[in-house]
């Protein structure tokens, strides 16, 4: 499996918790209280999961080969990602603020909440799909099979060795816990149910 292929299996898991946080913002939409617990643990994942690791190899693996090739951050694709990634990063903490409001007993912190996680989920949807449809098959065009194995090798590195052992696998977990929760559909992946290199078997309720 090809490294972009990785990155688009870890989309699918990320798209799975997107789907819970648009359900909690639902809830608190129709007049429930926000989910305190569901909250705090969608941001734990996007901030280790979606953040450190799959973004993490994007920033610091990907786009420095890509850009090695000819493909100008300044006036290219990875210098969009990258921005796009600045501002998701900007929606989480506006997250993690509404919740600290909330648990000083602040009520406008639901209002805050909402507001970050559906422009989160919106901004999201939307990186993903421009990673899979464009920049995902410009990467495959441009790197050679030398290049892709060698990036193969520092993604497996990342997720059993930078991020410790266990993690990729315990928010691969988490995901699915979440959506258990909120009725959502567990991703799926063409590579036969697993995920990346972490051989995490997802169960296929799509």
């Amino acid at each position: 499996m090809r490294p972009v292929d990785t990155l688009m299996e870890e989309h699918r898991v990320i798209e799975q918790v997107l789907n819970c946080l648009d359900r909690m913002a639902d809830c608190c939409d129709a007049g429930a209280p926000l989910d305190l617990e569901s909250a705090a643990s969608a941001i734990d994942f996007f901030r280790v999961f979606a953040d450190r690791c799959h973004h993490g190899k994007e920033e610091d693996l990907l786009f420095p080969l890509m850009e090695q090739k000819g493909f100008s951050r300044e006036q290219g694709p990875t210098g969009v990602m990258l921005e796009e990634h600045e501002r998701g990063r900007r929606h989480v903490r506006g997250m993690a603020d509404a919740l600290k409001e909330l648990s000083l007993g602040d009520l406008a912190g639901k209002i805050l909440f909402v507001e970050h996680a559906r422009a989160f989920v919106r901004l999201l949807r939307e990186h993903i799909n421009k990673e899979d449809h464009c920049l995902f098959p410009m990467a495959n065009q441009a790197l050679s099979e030398v290049d892709q194995d060698q990036l193969a090798r520092s993604f497996s590195k990342v997720e059993h060795e930078d991020m410790g052992p266990g993690t990729h696998e315990k928010y691969l977990q988490l995901a699915n816990q979440l959506a258990d929760r909120f009725g959502v559909a567990k991703a799926t992946f063409a590579s036969g149910g697993s995920c990346g290199s972490c051989g995490h078997h997802a169960q296929t309720d799509l």
